[in-house]
C-alpha cells in the first residue's frame, strides 16, 4: 500500500475529524468519513476526490491553525489530488512532467505545436498569409488536420482510460455490468450539479474567501458546459462532413457555429472566473500544490475557445492561417495534457460520487477495505 507524506497527513486530519465530528453535514468527505476506522492510502485517494475544495470546514474547524492539531482538510485533500494525477496516470513518466512542470510544459508544447503547425501549413504549398476560398482547410487540408487530431485523439482516449480504470480498481467498484444503475445515476447527478460545491448549507463555497458564494459553482458550471457545447460543436461538424458531405466551413446559422460560439463563450467566461476567484482566494485552505497546471489548464480553456472565436472571424481574411496555427497549437496542447491534471481529476471525482452513492445507500465501507470483504457485501447488496 502507498505510503507518503501526503497519504500520511491526509489520514492524520480525517482520524482526528472522525473523532470530533462537528462537519459531519457539510458534504460527502465527511459523511463518507464516518463508515471508517482507519485511512489507508485508498481510503484518503476516494476522500480526497470526493472533497470539492469549498473551504466551509476550515473556516468551522476549531482545529485549525493555530490550533496545535493544525487541521487544514482541504489543504490536505488538494496536495493529495495533485499527487494523485501522477500516482494513476498512463503513461506514468507522462503524469510526473505534469505534475511536476505543469505550467512550463503547456507553454513549451504550445510553440513546439505551433511551430509544427505553420511548417506543416507551409508544405501544404498555399500562400499561408493569403485569404483562402475554403477558409483554413485552404491553409491545412481537412485529411490532415482529421489525421493529425485522430492520432492526439486516440493517444488521449487511451490515456484517460486506462487512468480511469486504474483509480476504478483501487475503488474497488466491481465490473460495471454490475453496478446498481439507479446509485450510479445518483453519482453522475452529483457530479453534473456540483452539488458539493454548495458548502453544505446551500449558501456556497467559503472562497475567495470564508463569505459564502455560489460564484464558484457558477463559474464551473460556465467550463463545464462550455465545454460539451464546443464538443457538441465538433461532433455536429464531423456528422455533417461524413454523414451528409457537408464540408465546413458552416454558416452563422448551423448547429457547429451555434454551439461553437456559445461554447466559446462559456470557456471565456468560466476560466476567467475562476481565475479571478483563485487570484482573491486565501491560499492557507488551498494547500501547497503546484498551482502551474491547474492554471495552465484554465488558461489553455480559455485561449483554446478565444483563437476559436478569432478563427471563425479571420477565417475569411489574410491572417486565417496564423489564426488556424495558433489554435491548433493551443488546442493539441490542452488534449494533450488531459490525461495529467484538472480534466481527468473531473473522472475520478465522478468515480468517488458513485462509490459514495453505493456507500450511502449500502451503509457500507468499499474502498480501504480488504477485498474479499468488498466482493461479499456487493454480492449481497
Amino acid at each position: 500500500m502507498r505510503s507518503t507524506d501526503k497519504t500520511t497527513e491526509a489520514a492524520r486530519v480525517m482520524s482526528i475529524c472522525n473523532a470530533c465530528r462537528y462537519c459531519e453535514g457539510h458534504c460527502a468527505v465527511f459523511q463518507a468519513m464516518e463508515l471508517r476506522l482507519e485511512f489507508n492510502a485508498d481510503t484518503v485517494d476516494y476522500l480526497a476526490n470526493l472533497c470539492h475544495n469549498c473551504g466551509a470546514c476550515y473556516h468551522n474547524c476549531q482545529y485549525a491553525p493555530p490550533h496545535e492539531f493544525a487541521l487544514n482538510v482541504p489543504a490536505a485533500m488538494a496536495e493529495l489530488r495533485q499527487e494523485n494525477y501522477g500516482v494513476y496516470a498512463w503513461p506514468g513518466f507522462m503524469g510526473k512532467l505534469f505534475v511536476n512542470n505543469g505550467l512550463w510544459v503547456s507553454l513549451l508544447s504550445i510553440i513546439v505545436i505551433t511551430l509544427f503547425a505553420i511548417t506543416t501549413a507551409q508544405l501544404t504549398g498555399n500562400d499561408f498569409f493569403s485569404a483562402h476560398a475554403n477558409a483554413f482547410y485552404g491553409v491545412i487540408p481537412h485529411n490532415v488536420l482529421a489525421g493529425l487530431f485522430g492520432a492526439v485523439g486516440l493517444f488521449v482516449l487511451l490515456a484517460l482510460t486506462l487512468s480511469c480504470i486504474k483509480f476504478w480498481r483501487a475503488m474497488q467498484l466491481p465490473n460495471p455490468l454490475r453496478l446498481n444503475y439507479r446509485q450510479v445515476g445518483q453519482g453522475i447527478k452529483n457530479a453534473l450539479t456540483l452539488k458539493y460545491l454548495d458548502g453544505g448549507n446551500g449558501q456556497g463555497c467559503s472562497y475567495p474567501d470564508e463569505t459564502p458564494s455560489m460564484a464558484r459553482r457558477w463559474f464551473h458550471q460556465f467550463t463545464f458546459w462550455g465545454f460539451m457545447l464546443c464538443f457538441a460543436a465538433t461532433s455536429t461538424g464531423t456528422i455533417l462532413h461524413y454523414g451528409f458531405d457537408l464540408p465546413a466551413p458552416y454558416g452563422f446559422v448551423s448547429l457547429p457555429k451555434l454551439f461553437g460560439i456559445l461554447g466559446g463563450l462559456g470557456l471565456i467566461i468560466g476560466p476567467l472566473g475562476l481565475l479571478a476567484l483563485k487570484i482573491k482566494a486565501d491560499p492557507t485552505p488551498k494547500g501547497k500544490t503546484n498551482k502551474g497546471m491547474d492554471v495552465s489548464f484554465l488558461v489553455l480553456l480559455m485561449l483554446s475557445a478565444a483563437t476559436g472565436l478569432g478563427l471563425m472571424l479571420l477565417r475569411d481574411t489574410s491572417l486565417v492561417g496564423i489564426t488556424l496555427c495558433i489554435h491548433l497549437g493551443v488546442v493539441l496542447t490542452l488534449f494533450l495534457s488531459m490525461p495529467y491534471g484538472k480534466f481527468v481529476h473531473g473522472f475520478y471525482r465522478l468515480i468517488a460520487l458513485v462509490v459514495f452513492a453505493v456507500e450511502t445507500q449500502d451503509h457500507k465501507a468499499i474502498v480501504g477495505t480488504p477485498k474479499t470483504d468488498t466482493q461479499t457485501k456487493i454480492k449481497a447488496a
